[in-house]
């Protein structure tokens, strides 16, 4: 089968399309012939982040041990191991695997739901690990409650365009901040306000909310805490490493001192929200914005333009169905 390998440390242009070995199931896994598949920041920031960072990512000193690319995956059970129940083939299902860039991928069943039969291939795709941080951020960590107030620091990107969807159907108010152009996305979306940052600061408009979701935030924490309610909640879901070590490090010193709430997360993919994601997904009050599409054997373009363009929501990862 066809995939996208990663054997050497360096640029997207290490990247190789080229045949590997197609996976057997194990007695508990799910063999799935892969439709379409997403970009995250797990898989970018492996070319952007200087030469140690992608080695501790990436598990070895010299070359990678995750040699196939790729989480979020979206298609059809081809076959199931001797243990597994709840998938048959033919399933059409959405979930996490590693290894995801390929044609055919091997995982455990308890990281697939059901894909809506009203939903493509490709939209379903997009939903796994950014829209389950974006879940867990706003409902679990954040807290978020009807009516409550939210600010959306980097709105218009892969989490951020379903934050702005999830803290909706939740109930809260929501402030979305993105660039100039993204302002008209982010409102369709479902925000109640916008703020454009190449013209005002958040920090300094006096403006507190309850709940803050640093997504791809620049700011220090001090600087937050300013826009925060006296009881309010910042997470930060993504931003540079300098901001989450600052989160990290200091979030709980902070925290202990008042009332405000300042935390870091990493998503916990788990079937019982990709269920409850495939439900909002099927009603539309979730809908994946999708920026471009690139077939499989151009993914080295794909991450060239991640790196290069800031999409806005989703990059995908095409898979023709006629492949084998």
């Amino acid at each position: 089968m066809k995939a996208i390998v990663y054997t050497h440390y360096g640029s997207p242009d290490r990247l190789e399309y080229t045949d590997v070995e197609k996976p057997t199931p194990t007695d508990n896994q799910v063999l799935v012939k892969v439709r379409a598949a997403s970009i995250n920041a797990r898989e970018w920031r492996l070319f952007t982040m200087g030469p140690l960072m992608p080695r501790l990512m990436g598990g070895g000193l010299l070359k990678p041990k995750a040699v196939v690319l790729g989480r979020d995956i979206a298609g059809q059970v081809e076959a199931v191991g001797s243990q597994v129940t709840q998938f048959q083939p033919g399933d059409e299902v959405f979930g996490v695997a590693n290894g995801g860039y390929a044609e055919y991928v091997c995982t455990s069943p308890a990281n697939l739901a059901r894909k809506p039969a009203n939903v493509s291939f490709e939209a379903a795709a997009a939903v796994p690990v950014a829209a389950i941080t974006a879940l867990q951020g706003i409902r679990d960590t954040g807290q978020l409650q009807p009516g409550q107030t939210v600010l959306i620091h980097g709105a218009s990107g892969g989490v951020g365009t379903f934050a702005v969807q999830i803290a909706k159907a939740f109930g809260g108010d929501i402030t979305a901040v993105c660039s100039t152009r993204n302002l008209d996305m982010v409102r369709a979306l479902g925000a109640d306000h916008v703020i454009d940052y190449t013209r005002e600061d958040f920090t300094k408009s006096g403006q507190r909310y309850d709940l803050i979701l640093a997504v791809n935030g620049t700011h220090s924490l001090p600087t937050y805490r300013r826009a925060l309610k006296p009881n309010g909640i910042l997470v930060a879901l993504g931003g540079s490493l300098a901001q989450i070590f600052q989160v990290m490090l200091l979030g709980r010193w902070v925290s202990r001192l008042g009332g405000q709430k300042m935390s870091t997360m990493l998503a916990h993919v788990n079937q019982q929200d990709l269920a409850y994601l495939g439900k909002l997904l099927e009603t539309g009050k979730v809908v994946p914005v999708i920026d471009r599409r690139y077939p499989l054997q151009e993914t080295v373009q794909a991450f060239r333009y991640v790196i290069d363009e800031h999409p806005r929501g989703k990059v995908m990862i095409t898979i023709g169905s006629d492949q084998t």
